[in-house]
This record gives structure tokens, sequence and C-alpha cells, in this order.
């Protein structure tokens, strides 16, 4: 089953989240309901080029790139935080829970960007008006995944939640690449809908508790070496996860 398409307004994106978990949003979509700057967003794609290899995919894997960068939003503004590990229990990650990952955070100049910050709140933003919270604390993923080997998988963790509220997957480019068809399914039962998502800053926002989601990988097309470049954003209530004797919740 293909998911709902949406017009663009913001109390329909609302209500379909309130009423299903997840919504997927074309680009012009989210341009209208964010008022994103897609020029200053394309500004920012080179710095996909300077991700440095995951060095934690248990796998043996090389097909993996990111940087990992944590803010706390409240009220439209948008702080970092100092650099921080990215941690997430086995209930959540079967195959990378448990492990504190310290991966390079993300460049200092997409930091102070105003279209990447206005990015971050935005979503907050709607995300708050769902569930009513003093603030966000925001864990951003810079994710590329290729082919060099032949194959690269966006979730090698398989099917999945985050241990977060809520979660928006934005693509920022994709090319000379198959497969990548993103999956989301009810976590209480058999309903799901699946589809690739190919237009840069279109976005699939979800909510984390009531569904699961995974992406298929992604083989070569035409003999060159592609990529799948995606910003995962995760959105938490309750502080970052991070091991109990660190104080996590």
């Amino acid at each position: 089953m293909a998911p709902t398409p949406l017009t663009g307004e913001r109390s329909e994106l609302r209500a379909l989240l309130t009423a299903r978990g997840y919504a997927l949003l074309p680009a012009h979509v989210a341009q209208s309901i964010f008022g994103l700057d897609l020029g200053g967003l394309d500004a920012l794609k080179d710095s996909w080029e300077r991700l440095p290899r995951d060095r934690y995919l248990r796998d043996g894997g090389q097909y993996r790139a990111r940087r990992h960068s944590c803010f706390i939003e409240e009220r439209g503004m948008l702080e970092p935080v100092p650099h921080r590990a990215h941690w997430q229990p086995t209930a959540y990650n079967a195959l990378h829970g448990g492990l504190s990952r310290w991966f390079e955070p993300i460049e200092p100049e997409v930091v102070r960007s105003g279209a990447w910050r206005h990015l971050v709140s935005a979503i907050a933003e709607l995300f708050a008006e769902i569930d009513p919270v003093p603030r966000w604390f925001v864990e951003a993923h810079q994710f590329r995944i290729d082919t060099p080997g032949g194959i690269g998988r966006p979730t090698p963790e398989g099917a999945h939640r985050d241990g977060v509220n809520f979660v928006a997957v934005v693509l920022v480019a994709r090319g000379d690449v198959s497969g990548g068809e993103t999956r989301v399914f009810d976590a209480q039962g058999p309903s799901g809908v699946r589809f690739t998502m190919q237009e840069p800053w279109s976005m699939l926002l979800m909510d984390d508790a009531r569904v699961i989601h995974e992406t298929t990988p992604i083989q070569a097309q035409g003999g060159r070496a592609g990529v799948r470049d995606t910003l995962v954003l995760t959105y938490r209530a309750q502080g970052f996860q991070a091991p109990a004797e660190e104080g996590g919740a």
C-alpha cells in the first residue's frame, strides 16, 4: 500500500501523524509547511561528501559514512550540546545496541547554517503541536550509504524503532542506485506501507512509539558506484539516551 498523499496543509499533516503515526512529504509540501530554504539546504549537500566512515558496523561492511551531533530545541531556539556518544539499548537496536558510538560531529558551518537550524526547529515545532513538551533533545545524523562493494544497507539492524518520540528521515540525494525501498509498519499490527524516496528534501515523519521502519539495501546501477544520502533527526522529550550509569533514561 502507498502512503496517503498530502496537499500541503499543516492541519492535514498533524491529523495524519495523529491518525496513522507517519506521513510522507514531497519536497514542495515540506517546503510549504515548514518554510524551508531549499537553496540554503542545497548549499549544504557538499558536506555529505566529507563524512567519515562508520567504524562500528558489526556486519563487517564498509558501505556507511556518517556524522552525529546533539542539540536541545526549545521554543524555536536550537542549541548544540557538548559532543557525546550515540547510544541505544539493545531493545531498539539489536545489532549495535549497548555500544557507545563516537562519531565525528557535524561540521560547524552546517550547524551554523540558517537553513539547517530552521529545518530542525520547524520540525520540532510541528512535533510539539502533537505532543506538547517544554523542549526536545535532538540527535542529528548525516548518513551516506554507498555501493563500492556492490550493496549498501541503510538499516543493517532491520525493522526497528529508535526509542524516541518522533523521527524525521530527510532524503538529501540519491544517484545511480536501485533498491532502497522504505517500509513503515504499525508496531502493533500487520498493516503498513512501502515506497521509495527519490526527491531531494522529501521527508518521512514518524511517531516512533507507533510504527517500526526499515529501508531495503541499495545496489549499484548502470555500472557506477551509487549513493543514498539522508539526514535523520530524532526528537526525544526525556533527555538523550545513554547507559544507566550515565544517567540515561
